[in-house]
């Protein structure tokens, strides 16, 4: 069991949200260090679900889309956190927070706003 979940964080997050939440010990992966910038929002689903990491993004509309077709499908996914729009320090809080209270069991399958 995995106490921390790990992340990939889409094309659309600053990468100095990146940063910081690596600067706090925890598993970071960016869609620019991944190679996938440019691919479709299903795809980088795909991609995070392939390597075990939890999606963070911007992109409500699209991936509560897509959580709800896996759901229906019954496909599984390990957790796609939605941020608003906010400066990096304070998405980083939050996302920080979530995960300090929440284990990657927890988050997997989820779809969490923060």
């Amino acid at each position: 069991m995995r106490i921390f979940a790990a992340l990939y964080i889409d094309e659309d997050m600053s990468a100095l949200v990146a940063t910081l939440l690596q600067s706090r010990g925890l598993d970071i992966e960016t869609t620019q260090a991944a190679g996938c910038m440019g691919r479709s929002d299903v795809e980088q689903l795909a991609y995070a679900i392939s390597v075990g990491r939890c999606l963070l993004t911007h992109n409500r509309v699209d991936f509560e889309q897509i959580h709800l077709q896996m759901i229906e499908r019954g496909e599984r996914h390990f957790g796609i956190i939605i941020v608003p729009q906010k400066n990096a320090y304070e998405i980083a809080r939050r996302v920080g927070l979530l995960l300090d209270s929440q284990t990657a069991d927890e988050i997997a399958r989820q779809l969490l706003y923060v």
